[in-house]
Order: structure tokens, then sequence, then C-alpha cells
């Protein structure tokens, strides 16, 4: 069984590229270096014997040595001493008809130079390439004038350097050159190999189609997740976020990239954010949703960020507020049944006593108090959902010793409220003002708890004031924080709900009273009605 062949790893291509991509480079600067030397050679040895051939030509002792009688005698010796001083392969002086007078071997002197002469007898200089006794050569040719006899020409040099030694001399460069190249190309493959080692580490040896598929599942589950998530980087930027994070944090897009510490999130769940050590399902609050968040740091020697998650826990939490709300209910039915079975004992036995009129009197009362309370709530708030919420809170509170009293100017018509106030907003605002006040009023002489529900004007007026012991007044910026409350550890959570409640059907929650005369406190919550299509004007949420 022949398993599938893995495709080389990305650092593995890329290393093989590099080293290609060098090692082509190094051999094209080669082989340009070559060339150019090889061309720079020979434009240098032409230089070189023009010079000398002008030189020569210009000596005058050269042109006296001409008019003697044996010109080869005094020409030979300084011949040999100008070509041994300046490296030049051979000098020949010779006669307008081409008969030498000098030339490195003695024996060629007096026979006639092979080579082109024309262009020189003309009166100019001249280069050329030819193989002569010495072999193939660099020449110039160049004619010797007479001044004294009005220019007249009266012989030729010739200065020339073999191929051979200038082939020579270039390949004394190409060893150089050769050396340096490999020299290059070591150098050039392990710098590359020290990067994509490098860079094979930080793609796990994956390869290219691997990366690439694992790009395409990142971004389909990034979008894909429901719940949020962050990544930020060792500066405590966000790196990078989900739709999910941006929906539950209510940022945009331009929030990637910038520091956390300047998006305006409330201070604790930015120092959770930003916390060096793990967070695990912390619950907060932002204006408006309940997020749970858990927090890892990314470390790998040093710190390189942090990788966190949000849950959406505000329906959540709604629905546990309405579940308390019912099991309360659930609580006070139970005791309203187990005191309306102690009160039919009691009828029933004044019944059995003979007692007639004072069992009817007795059912009477108790009809009466429980009548009256359900006829001024029926009566005033004609919103179903608030009327049952405000019947089972007055069971609870009776439970709890509380009397909970409906003011005589409350007054909602059913059908006031626009579809954008939710019924479940309205009973976490409502619901738990209430049950504040509840617990603060509770256990106090005279314990009440006044309830004002009232449509007017554009608005939605909901206040509540207890007998309780009221708010100090270095608290009044702090009651509609997470976590503050009079009641103990474990708890706080009511007001903060109610204003992120009255946030989000722009309204304004306040503390209006506080340990004033005759105590207690008051919450006054007002929020837009708009109109019946669901238009509604913006308002600042103030404590």
């Amino acid at each position: 069984m022949h398993l599938p062949h893995r495709p080389r790893s990305l650092a593995t291509q890329l290393f093989a590229m590099q080293v290609v991509l060098v090692a082509a480079v190094v051999a094209g600067c080669g082989v340009f270096a070559y060339v150019t030397g090889r061309a720079h050679t020979d434009d240098t040895a032409r230089k070189q014997v023009l010079a000398t051939a002008h030189a020569l030509a210009d000596s005058p002792s050269v042109r006296e040595a001409i008019h003697t009688p044996d010109p080869s005698a005094e020409l030979q010796p300084y011949a040999e001493q100008v070509r041994h001083d300046t490296g030049i392969d051979f000098i020949t002086i010779m006669n307008p008809e081409g008969i030498r007078w000098t030339h490195p071997d003695p024996a060629q002197i007096g026979m006639r130079f092979l080579g082109r002469r024309d262009p020189a007898l003309r009166g100019k200089t001249f280069t050329e390439t030819y193989t002569g006794t010495l072999g193939p050569s660099v020449r110039a040719v160049t004619p010797i004038k007479d001044p004294a006899a009005g220019g007249r020409i009266i012989g030729l040099v010739s200065v020339g350097i073999t191929v051979d030694r200038i082939s020579t001399e270039v390949t004394q460069q190409v060893k150089v050159l050769a050396l340096a190249s490999g020299a290059a190309l070591v150098l050039g493959g392990l710098g590359t190999y020290v990067i994509n080692a490098r860079l094979r580490r930080h793609t796990h040896g994956m390869n290219a189609a691997e990366l690439s598929r694992m790009h395409d599942y990142h971004q389909a589950a990034l979008h894909a997740v429901r719940e949020g998530l962050l990544m930020l980087d060792g500066a405590r930027r966000i790196a990078l976020m989900n739709d999910g994070g941006r929906e539950l944090l209510g940022l945009d897009e331009s929030a990637v990239g910038r520091p956390v510490a300047e998006l305006g999130l409330p201070a604790p769940l930015t120092g959770a954010l930003l916390a060096s050590e793990p967070r695990v399902d912390e619950v907060h609050m932002t204006d408006d949703r309940i997020v749970v968040v858990n927090t890892r740091p990314v470390v790998g020697g040093e710190r390189r960020g942090t990788v966190i998650t949000l849950r959406d826990h505000t329906e959540l939490q709604a629905l546990s507020g309405e579940l308390d709300s019912e099991r309360g209910f659930t609580q006070a039915l139970r005791s309203q049944a187990h005191e309306a079975a102690n009160r039919l004992h009691t009828v029933v036995s004044l019944i059995e006593l003979g007692r007639v009129a004072e069992a009817v009197e007795f059912a009477t009362a108790e009809l009466e108090l429980a009548q009256d309370l359900t006829d001024r709530v029926v009566g005033a708030v004609g919103e179903p959902v608030l009327a049952a919420l405000l019947l089972g809170k007055a069971a609870q509170a009776n439970e709890r010793g509380v009397e909970l009293v409906l003011a005589e100017d409350s007054r909602i018509d059913d059908g006031v409220l626009p579809p954008t106030l939710p019924a479940r907003d309205l009973v976490t605002i409502l619901g738990n003002l209430i049950d504040n006040a509840v617990d603060a009023a509770q256990g106090g002489e005279g314990a009440r708890v006044t309830v004002t529900a009232l449509a007017d004007g554009g608005e939605l007026l909901l206040a509540v004031r207890d007998t309780g012991a009221g708010v100090d007044p270095g608290d009044r910026e702090e009651v509609f924080l997470r976590g503050w409350s009079t009641r103990g550890p474990g708890r706080g959570l009511g007001l903060a709900l109610v204003r992120q409640a009255v946030h989000r059907a722009h309204g304004t929650v306040e503390l209006t009273r506080d340990q004033e005369p005759p105590g207690g406190a008051e919450f006054v919550v007002r929020l837009p009605l708009g109109d019946r299509t669901g238009r509604t004007a913006t308002a600042e949420v103030s404590s």
C-alpha cells in the first residue's frame, strides 16, 4: 500500500527556489563580470600598445638612429629595454618598406614585417589583432615622421601584446571571480537556510496548499461562530475580531488595530480583557448586553497576546430574571393558598359554632382587601403584562410584610406601548425596581413600596419609592454598577439590568431621593413612547 505523496512544505519550496535564484544571480554576475573583464583587458591592452607606439614614434633618439648607417645597432637594444620595462610582448621598428630593424627574436631582424602597413604609410595609427611570428596578438602600428623633412614618413613602429598573455590575465581574474562567486553562493545559501528554518518553525512545516486551506477554514469558522472571538497582540491592540465580537461589544471594523483601552468599553470589562492572568466565565455588562468573558494569554517565551471569547448572557439573564419572578409568584400563590385554607377553616369553624354573621363579615373583609388592589391595578394599568407583574409583586411583597401601593395618578391605557418597547424589558425594569424597593423596605415599621406607572405626553413614567433606609449620597454614582448592593455579596445585578434595559429603550433612569424625610429612595424611569409605528426619540441614560 502506497501512501499518498505529501507535497514539500512551504519553507522547503521557498528554500529550493531561493537557492536556485541565488545561484542564477551569482552565475549571471560571474558571466557579466567575465565578459566585462575580458573587454576591459582587451581595451587596456590596446591602450597600452597605442601609448607605447606613440612614445617610440615621437622619440628623437629613434629618429636619430634611423638616419645612422646601421639603425638596428642602436634601435634593437633600445626597443628591448622599453619592451622589458613596459611588459610589452614585442616592439618592431621597421623602414617604410617593412624591413625590420628590431624584433624580440634577433633572427627576425632584416625580415619583412607580417601584417598591414597601408594605413600607417598614409600617416594613420591603427590597431588590429593579427597572427604573426609570435602568434595571435593585439598590435598597434604608427608612422615615424621626420619634422626636419617636412613630416616625411621615415619608418614605422609596431607594438603588440599576444592574445595568450591577455587570456592568462583574464584566467587569473576568472579564478578570483570564481572564488568570490562561490563564497557569495555559500553565504547566500546559508542565509537562505537560516531564514527558511525560521519560516518552517512559524508555518509548522505546512505547505502552501495546507496554509491556504487553513486560511479558508479559519475565515469560515471565524464568521460562522456565533460567540465573540478577539485576539490581542503583545501591545494589547485588537489583532483580530469576528462578527460576534463586534456585535457583543458594539464595535465596528475600525476597532481592529486599536488598543483595547481606547475603545470606550466599561472599565471592569476593559480590565478583564487586559488582564495578564486567565479569566474564566466572568460576567460583565456593556451598555446593551451581558457577556461572559473568558481570556487566555498566548505565551511563547514572551507575552505574544491574548485570546478572548465572549458569550452573550443577555437573553439567559433575562430568562433567569423571569424564572425568578415566576418562582416568586409560585411561592406567593402557595403561601396564599395556605393562608386561604386557614381562612376557609376559620370561616367553616365560625359557621359550625353558629356564628354565621361573624363568618360572613370575616370572609367579606378579606375579599374586599384583595379585590380593592386588583380593581385599582386593572383599572389604572391597561397593559396586561404590567398589570400581571404588579399583582404578582404585590402578593410577593405582602408575603414579606411589605405593602405595595399603586399611586392614584397611575394610568396606562392598553395598546399605548409601541412595538419598540418589548414587554420583557418592562418586566426587567419595573420588576427589579420593585424587588430592590421591597428588599430595602422589608423589616421596617410601616414598610411600603409605592409604584407610579403613567403614560402621558409621549413618554412612559415608572417611579418606585420605598420606605427603607435610602441610599448613601456617596453611592449615588455607583448604584447602577454591577455588583453594587447593600444586601451582601452575590447580589447587585438588578439595577445594572435596569440601566441596560433603559439604555436599549433610549430612556433615562435616575435616583431622585436618598435619605430625605420621610426616608427611603425613589427611582424614576422615563421611556419615550414615540408612535405606534415604533419610531422613538433618542435620549441619554443618566443616574
